[in-house]
């Protein structure tokens, strides 16, 4: 029995059932690095699986999202999150028949450069290193450089952009990486506000009433709200858009979760100690560089900064892993006889 290419068949598939606006894995740009073409995965399904079994993947599931170190087993994590973020793309890219693979790639992807105790650590980071540190370029670097032991993962062009690209100064080429830009966003907000809810930070009666009126009574409510407009303002069109009164609700919502909860001293009350905790252990790493495991010394005998460097191996610790550091290094331990 003749074996049958499945890939150039899914790759076909695309081209008769994904809108004209979709990136077709067929017409990607390809890598940095030629490889042979996978005869049962497109690209973009080799990407999203590279992704998905990376060591920096894994270790989302132990880095904060907004609560740090959270001891709940319900709050979430940067891995949770980042799930979230490529289901909601996923039911967008489903409904605008755009590429699904893609959509789920650049959504694992997105994050794996985050450092530990989420925005606190990468402004730590960003004030000490002379280079200056973002977790969007951070996870390029990561895909790019740091996984499999300096050779990355060698992904293609799309899903760098989309990774790159998906904070929201910045506009992504395809259609897919805007999807994942503003699903995103609106994941964040929403599940943030559910944690802060339970938390006891926030409640239904801090959101005016003139925002629930046009996205409704409830975070469930309001985020099928903001994927139906997304879909309904984005369909058959070349970029992904919102209608106004949605873009404007979302956006004083978002202005609300900064000023109740992602500054709210409850959930922000230990900040000031990771940030000084990873900030110090920034100066030890400049100082001691010896102590960074095998990978991030053949980094620096290859010529990388080693400011660069120790911004690789810090940002790339999980919470706990970075607090088992810090006691390791300053915390003295009691005298014993042996």
């Amino acid at each position: 029995m003749k074996f049958v290419n499945i890939r150039e068949q899914i790759e076909e598939k695309e081209y008769q059932e994904l809108s004209h606006y979709a990136a077709h894995s067929g017409d990607s740009k390809g890598r940095k690095r030629a490889e042979t073409e996978c005869d049962i995965r497109t690209i973009y399904q080799r990407d999203r699986d590279r992704i998905l079994h990376s060591k920096a993947f894994r270790r989302l599931k132990d880095k904060t999202q907004v609560f740090l170190a959270p001891q709940g087993d319900h709050y979430r994590t940067r891995l949770t999150h980042t799930l979230v973020v490529s289901q909601t793309a996923r039911t967008i890219a489903k409904a605008l028949s755009l590429n699904e693979d893609l959509v789920e790639a650049i959504a694992l992807g997105h994050d794996l450069g985050h450092t530990p105790f989420g925005h606190a650590g990468e402004e730590a980071l960003n004030n000490m290193s002379e280079g200056g540190f973002t977790h969007y370029e951070q996870s390029v670097r990561v895909v790019e450089l740091l996984e499999k032991n300096g050779n990355g993962l060698n992904l293609s062009w799309e899903v760098i952009d989309g990774i790159l690209n998906h904070q929201m100064d910045t506009l992504p080429a395809t259609l897919e990486g805007q999807v994942v830009r503003l699903c995103d966003k609106i994941s964040y907000m929403f599940h943030d506000m559910d944690d802060a809810e339970r938390a006891g930070i926030i409640t239904e009666d801090a959101i005016p009433i003139t925002i629930r009126m046009v996205l409704g009574g409830s975070t469930k409510e309001r985020l099928n709200s903001l994927i139906h407009d997304i879909i309904t303002n984005s369909y058959d069109k070349e970029c992904i858009a919102m209608s106004p009164e949605a873009k404007e609700a979302m956006d004083r919502l978002r202005e609300i979760m900064f000023e109740q909860v992602y500054r709210s001293p409850i959930a922000k009350k230990e900040e000031g100690k990771a940030k000084q905790m990873l900030s110090d252990l920034y100066r030890y790493y400049m100082e001691n560089p010896e102590p960074m495991t095998a990978e991030y010394q053949e980094l620096i005998q290859s010529g990388e900064p080693l400011d660069r460097v120790v911004c690789d191996y810090i940002s790339g610790m999980t919470d706990q892993y970075s607090i088992d550091k810090f006691e390791e290094i300053f915390v003295p331990f009691g005298w014993e006889v042996r």
